[in-house]
């Protein structure tokens, strides 16, 4: 699909979110391994009501909620085999997570925990695991640095880790260069219309296992996979944030880069909790704990789906109309570059709701 096609909003598909409440596919079933391929993305949401207590996750409990979706998702009977399927051991697998709000509001630090183990139980050397953001500050404010010492994997932050001068996103953007950007320093005009791609992916991680928490995102509606892991992995971003338009436009580009998306394995939404209003800041009062995690290879598919739990929240928690979003031509763009479906009614959902 070219990135030149011409770009439309989603008020239809925003209305029809809202009202959408059967997805297609079975709810509350185990999926059978036998089970009919569906030509439609999928989606395994499992669910624990004892994952989280007073809004705070219950470590145990949110470890083996990950060893049950990856299990379900991939079909296969055990941890380190379902990892296998998705993993090599050669793989260097860096799992990206979204930190700068916080555990409380950001990627919870004991979802990462279950993944870790998986990936241990499936042979994956400690040392070719990376957690990973743009900054090493806010994985180590977030609580990863004590993940990375409890199993003895490695923590790397983009940004720390260097940008790659021979790989980068280009538009006609300008944008104000700042300290930390490839071309901070030579650019003596101090604009650029380039972001560059961290090092960390071009000359180290093979494989990204992608986590995003379940937050609002004022601009572009969800903090989700798409937004997480684009722009967690370039500089040069402030030209894009602020603004919807541009974000909707340059986050599925960024993310079509073959040094990121050809590189996901399987996207996680960590819905423990859904905030959905306050963006990075910690707001309890609108938040509601789902105690689920949802497992699929679509980005667009869980990232839409995200959107419309946030909506639904706000129409619980009877906010007004115009707090609900219909910025969704973000996800459209990313389904006309092919990086996943778009359309609600077009996805196979399973629930899981209970432990076999």
């Amino acid at each position: 699909m070219s990135r030149n096609a011409p770009f439309f909003l989603l008020n239809s598909l925003c209305a029809g979110l809202l009202a959408c409440g059967v997805l297609t596919g079975a709810r509350g079933e185990t999926p059978s391994a036998n089970a009919p391929i569906s030509s439609l993305p999928r989606v395994v949401i499992v669910e624990d009501e004892n994952a989280t207590e007073a809004f705070k996750p219950r470590p145990e409990v949110v470890r083996a909620l990950v060893q049950r979706g990856i299990t379900h998702f991939t079909g296969k009977a055990g941890v380190g085999e379902a990892w296998r399927s998705l993993v090599r051991t050669q793989d260097v697998v860096g799992i990206k997570v979204y930190s700068t709000p916080g555990p409380q509001v950001g990627t919870r630090p004991s979802v990462v925990a279950g993944i870790v183990e998986g990936l241990l139980a499936a042979n994956i050397p400690t040392n070719h695991i990376v957690i990973w953001d743009r900054q090493l500050s806010d994985l180590r404010q977030a609580g990863f640095g004590e993940v990375a010492r409890q199993y003895g994997v490695r923590l790397a932050g983009s940004l720390d880790s260097g940008w790659d001068e021979k790989t980068f996103y280009e538009s006609a953007l300008l944008g104000q260069l700042v300290f930390g950007d490839f071309e901070f320093q030579s650019n003596e005009q101090a604009v650029g219309r380039k972001s560059f791609v961290t090092k960390l992916l071009t000359t180290n991680v093979t494989k990204i296992i992608n986590v995003s928490p379940l937050l609002n995102h004022n601009s572009v509606g969800v903090c989700g996979n798409l937004y997480s892991l684009a722009l967690g992995s370039v500089d040069n971003t402030m030209r894009f944030e602020g603004d919807p338009n541009k974000l909707a436009q340059a986050v599925p580009e960024i993310y079509a880069l073959p040094a990121l998306g050809d590189r996901v394995a399987l996207n996680i939404v960590d819905a423990l909790v859904c905030q959905y209003q306050g963006e990075h800041v910690s707001r309890l009062h609108d938040s509601v704990a789902l105690n689920q995690l949802r497992f699929s290879t679509d980005p667009v598919a869980l990232d839409v789906l995200s959107v419309q739990e946030i909506n639904a929240q706000r129409v619980r928690a009877a906010l007004a109309l115009a707090s609900r979003t219909n910025r969704l031509d973000l996800y459209r763009n990313a389904s006309l570059l092919e990086l996943g479906s778009a359309d609600a009614n077009k996805i196979e959902l399973r629930e899981v709701r209970k432990a076999e």
